[in-house]
């Protein structure tokens, strides 16, 4: 590496560390720590604003940053890539920073990067899954739900669940501490501790309505973190079907999440899936029509035959 280069590492290194040694910098460079004192003299003789505290080592002065000053095309490219991805699933306020982050990216791009990466974005598109861009209503939810996650307060929302409940409802209203968001197959999903059930709960943002910000603040668990996080897995129904044999490779690209496992036979293919509550699959199995096979539990098999007659009813 020459010196212009371990020049601009050393300020990279320094911008995402509060503290480092010229030990440390030394041994990542490959160089002596002599070197070091040298390049960080220069660096603050060029007006990098270096702070050094014997014993402990360099750090930047609070409020200097240093934009990156050379991109590869690919990694023009994975930047602008996702600043579309931000644009298309985030509320507003994201979308637009998104827009601004693309313009000032692209701001310090080479005429031939420029070019290049212009060239290679045409010819790449993002499609969310079920090629449908997030609905107004979810984009506001998430919007509300970003600043109460800031602020630190709960929220209040109708919910509209996809399964009712033992009274046969499908609504309730909810109050909850946000805990997190998560962006699942497409869809915005919070994680939140339920004041109704007293734990952890997970909802749907499409399915909220008349969401409010409250005044009650609340505190995120210590040991909560949302990357880390990892629900109870509470599906404990196993419900198998057989699929009709050319409709294997169909199924299969599916990438239904609740499929536990598939095997391929001249009969067809037999798949196996668990599920809190057999009707979580009623609309997907009937989606299939007759090339699909309920094999067990025999509940569900009633369960099908019941709905397929109520629709042969209809006409």
């Amino acid at each position: 590496m020459n010196k212009t280069d371990r020049l601009l590492a050393i300020i990279l290194e320094l911008q995402g560390r509060r503290v480092i040694r010229a030990e440390d910098l030394a041994a990542q460079f490959e160089t002596s720590v002599r070197t070091i004192y040298r390049d960080i003299q220069a660096l603050s003789e060029a007006g990098v604003p270096i702070a050094g505290t014997p014993g402990t080592g360099y750090s930047l002065m609070e409020g200097y940053f240093l934009p990156p000053i050379r991109f590869t095309i690919e990694e023009a490219v994975t930047l602008l890539i996702g600043t579309d991805f931000v644009e298309q699933r985030f509320d507003d306020a994201y979308r637009d920073r998104a827009i601004g982050a693309r313009k000032k990216i692209e701001v310090t791009l080479s005429d031939s990067v420029r070019r290049e990466t212009s060239r290679i974005r045409k010819s790449l598109r993002l499609l969310p899954p079920g090629k449908r861009p997030a609905s107004s209503n979810e984009r506001e939810n998430l919007d509300k739900i970003r600043r109460a996650l800031l602020d630190g307060r709960k929220i209040r929302f109708h919910y509209s669940k996809n399964i009712p409940d033992s009274t046969g409802s499908r609504h309730s209203e909810r109050t909850v501490a946000p805990y997190g968001l998560v962006l699942v197959e497409g869809s915005w999903m919070l994680v939140a501790r339920c004041d109704l059930r007293q734990d952890i709960r997970h909802f749907r943002l499409s399915r909220m309505a008349e969401l409010i910000e409250l005044d009650e603040r609340f505190e995120l668990p210590e040991h909560f973190d949302i990357g880390e996080y990892t629900p109870v897995d509470d599906r404990q129904l196993r419900v198998c079907l057989r699929f009709n044999p050319d409709l294997a490779a169909k199924v299969k690209e599916t990438n239904y999440h609740f499929v536990e496992d598939m095997k391929e036979h001249p009969e067809g293919l037999d798949v196996v899936l668990r599920v809190r509550q057999p009707d979580e699959l009623l609309t997907w199995v009937l989606g299939w029509g007759a090339d699909v096979l309920v094999l067990e539990p025999e509940s569900f098999r009633v369960r099908i035959r019941e709905e397929a007659q109520k629709m042969l009813n209809r006409y």
